[in-house]
């Protein structure tokens, strides 16, 4: 693989100078406005109080993370002027509402946003979600590969890092029913894999994975089994990837974070893992500040630690060859190669 400079700058500014990714999820929309929308007796959460909370997310969590993924409806017109300049600002543009068939699910952007708009707006990379299961419904699948190889063609014209999260999730026939934005439970590692093993692809242009356990959180074990799945996702991804927490608790979380960090992961891009014990506070904005300042950050540094000590250097990843990750021009003038780059 070869990077672009703008490639290149917004990975760097999404770790630390030691090549780890250390990020916090500022994104989520239904997690969050689901539990204020439950507690007000309303079908929507006020836009004041989701936007109240991720301003606190970014306030206290900011410090010990190298980048925040915020999302364009409440995070960052809320967020951005107290986001500190020092850190990574990844956008997501998946719309949170997916589109339910008998088939499988399909993903779409958020209205009236795209890569050029981020890149506009100064974002270090782009992130994008998309459900996947490889035994969904041929069209679901096409579909949902046509649309992240799209993202991926406007992340390299507009020269900018593609973060990819995949998540498997239940099919009609499947026993463990949700439309939340959970760890599926019952998944099998096999589903897991393929997924990942697909859009490593050159053509979906993926710079870095943000992945889920391939086992349920509950049985990362520390075993040579599981270990021995990571080990496989790692080598599928073939070039840097992150972990996500995707809901599991904090002690649950951590030993997927020792597998992954065994396995060549280079950080990890987690939320609820973090925060979720002080938002269950709400709405006694004290007291969550306090969890956030209490709780979450020290779990924030637990798990910082755990990467120092064991994450892989991004820059170093065997995808880059031997000289690591940097860019370099051909013969022509930087000019000229640039322009090359569709910029």
């Amino acid at each position: 693989m070869t990077l672009t400079p703008g490639k290149l700058w917004g990975l760097r500014r999404m770790a630390d100078a030691n090549g780890v990714f250390k990020m916090t999820a500022v994104d989520q929309r239904p997690p969050i406005k689901g539990p204020i929308a439950a507690h007000m007796g309303s079908e929507q959460a006020p836009w004041d109080q989701v936007a109240r909370f991720k301003g606190l997310l970014v306030e206290t969590l900011q410090d010990q993370s190298t980048a925040m993924l915020l999302d364009p409806h409440y995070a960052i017109p809320h967020s951005l002027d107290v986001l500190s300049p020092q850190k990574g600002l990844i956008v997501t543009l998946e719309d949170s509402l997916f589109e339910e068939t008998a088939a499988g699910r399909l993903s779409s952007d958020i209205d009236d946003w795209t890569v050029a708009k981020i890149k506009r707006m100064g974002g270090d990379a782009v992130k994008v979600l998309a459900w996947y299961r490889p035994d969904a419904g041929d069209e679901v699948n096409k579909a949902q590969q046509d649309y992240v190889k799209r993202i991926g063609e406007e992340c390299a014209r507009y020269d900018i890092p593609f973060l990819f999260e995949l998540l498997v999730y239940p099919l009609a026939a499947d026993a463990h029913q949700t439309k939340d934005y959970v760890e599926m439970q019952g998944k099998k590692a096999d589903d897991v894999l393929a997924s990942v093993e697909e859009f490593a692809k050159p053509e979906y242009g993926v710079d870095v994975f943000k992945l889920e356990s391939p086992v349920n959180a509950a049985d990362a074990d520390g075993s040579a089994a599981v270990q021995a799945v990571f080990d496989e996702m790692g080598r599928l991804a073939g070039r840097p990837w992150v972990m996500l927490s995707a809901g599991a608790g904090k002690p649950e979380f951590r030993k997927v974070l020792e597998h992954a960090f065994a396995a060549g992961a280079s950080g990890f891009l987690a939320g609820r893992a973090i925060w979720l014990d002080a938002f269950n506070a709400y709405p006694d904005w004290d007291a969550i500040r306090a969890g956030l300042e209490g709780g979450a950050a020290d779990y924030m540094r637990d798990i910082s630690d755990l990467a120092d000590a064991k994450a892989a250097d991004w820059t170093k990843h065997s995808c880059y060859g031997e000289g690591g990750a940097r860019f370099t021009p051909g013969d022509a003038s930087f000019r000229h190669d640039y322009a090359d780059f569709g910029v």
